[in-house]
């Protein structure tokens, strides 16, 4: 015979359990209310329990979710045929601030005191949906880089001979005219060219080189390349390093690039001069690289488009650039790039990176 402690043991044991699991569990009862909400319902839906208990389930579910569920409700209790219950089933879930989010839920029925009542197993797949998209964006972009570096040779050998034997025309010919064609050639090849490493670059897999390196010396030394270009387009350029050395870690070479692409991009959108400043921000475990400027700004309506492939608003520019440089910012682990603007009063872009702690 068991002990009635025993039985109370085990009750404790298994609610513990059930409490403390990754997974929500949500039990109702055959008339939609809510009468167990454990911790991981709490975290995952951002409700606290008192404002779910007693309520009905369409408080966390979205209309068409709840509708779904309360009919498959009815339909058990009026046939007790279960469809599916003891199945997985992928739903759209909606968190306590409206976002909505992807998950998976499983139903279990119970029955007690002549009541019935249903558990939903429900687990985020947020970050599972995340990493299939990431997989899946990386298998097309290594086709698509196999893709154009093919392309790529077969372009890149003839616009070599074409600029070449410009070159040599233009250095040979007489006539005024015939050379100042012949040097439009050879500008417009250069050009081509590298639109074609513009390509690569976007497309191909990157290998990175990292190494420890301190932030500060990287930004001082394209503080350092870019301050007489700024000072004839009258642009006032400044520097702030944060104090000591900080450390990351990186690919020395392509970071240079991304800050040397923001700050090519900051000075283009100050056509008549302004002012640029090179920040760095140490922020507990992180470091912020800050790159401001006081030009046109961004529209708000190309703001989603800003680090798409080919979105540009100047004139001659390809639109690679910010593209490129996120590639390389989201290949560093645990690194962003992200951006501030205001159409008219200028542009700020940050660059964050974990400290790299010795």
């Amino acid at each position: 015979m068991t002990d009635k402690g025993d039985e109370s043991r085990r009750s404790v044991v298994l609610e513990a359990a059930v409490e403390n699991t990754n997974e929500a569990f949500v039990t109702i009862n055959s008339h939609h209310e809510v009468i167990f909400f454990n911790k991981a319902a709490e975290r995952i839906f951002g409700y606290d329990r008192g404002e779910v208990m007693g309520h009905d389930l369409n408080r966390i579910m979205t209309p068409t979710c709840s509708r779904n569920h309360r009919e498959a409700v009815a339909r058990y209790v009026s046939t007790r045929i279960p469809r599916r219950i003891g199945h997985d089933t992928e739903i759209l879930a909606t968190r306590k601030n409206g976002e909505t989010f992807p998950a998976s839920i499983s139903f279990s029925v119970s029955g007690a005191d002549g009541e019935t009542y249903f558990t939903g197993i429900v687990r985020d797949l947020t970050e599972i949906k995340a990493l299939q998209d990431r997989i899946i964006q990386s298998e097309r972009l290594a086709a698509l880089g196999q893709f154009v570096a093919e392309i790529s040779h077969e372009i890149k050998n003839p616009l070599m001979m074409i600029g070449g034997f410009a070159r040599q025309l233009a250095n040979e010919i007489g006539d005024d005219k015939a050379r100042s064609k012949l040097n439009i050639i050879v500008t417009e090849v250069a050009r081509l060219e590298g639109l074609l490493n513009e390509f690569r670059d976007l497309y191909s897999p990157k290998n990175l080189d990292m190494q420890d390196l301190d932030i500060n010396a990287l930004v001082k030394e394209v503080y350092d390349l870019i301050r007489d270009d700024c000072s004839m387009k009258h642009i006032q350029v400044e520097f702030s390093p944060g104090p000591g050395d900080i450390m990351v870690r990186g690919d020395r070479g392509k970071l240079k690039q991304v800050l040397l692409n923001l700050t090519k991009n900051a000075t283009e959108a100050m056509e008549t001069g302004g002012q640029l400043s090179l920040e760095t921000r140490r922020k507990e475990k992180r470091v912020d690289v800050i790159v401001a400027d006081n030009g046109c700004g961004i529209a708000e309506e190309h703001r989603d488009k800003i680090f798409s492939p080919f979105f540009t608003r100047k004139k001659k520019g390809t639109g690679l650039g910010l593209s490129v440089s996120k590639g390389i910012v989201d290949q560093h682990p645990h690194a962003s790039l992200t951006f501030e603007s205001q159409e008219g009063k200028g542009t700020v872009f940050t660059l964050s990176m974990p400290l790299y702690l010795r």
